[in-house]
């Protein structure tokens, strides 16, 4: 069992900044990949950011086209947290933020956090 807990969402006016974090505990030896989805009113959700994990992981990193240049992921991998750092952020970016973890066989999803970001 892999538990997740998000923080850092907000509301922000566009142009600026929030950084998510996200805290895994449980069977981290587990995780392939850590990231996050997005899921806006009436889309579908959305793969934003993900980097591998692990003791022997290479940290490659994965961002959908809409985010690149504007917001990076990295991971801090002895307090098992990963981060997204959201810069220029754009109306287009609200949604509701999910943290993942890749467990091979199964995604696990955090409970989710708001991003609201006014034009």
């Amino acid at each position: 069992q892999v538990q997740l807990v998000e923080s850092g969402g907000g509301s922000v006016q566009a142009g600026g900044s929030l950084r998510l974090s996200c805290a895994a505990s449980g069977s981290i030896g587990s995780i392939d990949a850590l990231g996050w989805y997005r899921q806006a009113p009436g889309l579908q959700r959305e793969l934003v950011a993900s980097v591998t994990t692990g003791m022997f992981a290479d940290g490659r990193t994965y961002y959908i086209d809409s985010v690149k240049g504007r917001f990076t992921i990295s991971r801090d991998n002895v307090k098992n947290t990963v981060f997204l750092q959201m810069n220029s952020l754009k109306a287009e970016d609200t949604a509701v933020y999910y943290c993942y973890a890749d467990l091979g066989w199964r995604l696990e999803l955090g409970q989710g956090t708001q991003v609201t970001v006014s034009s």
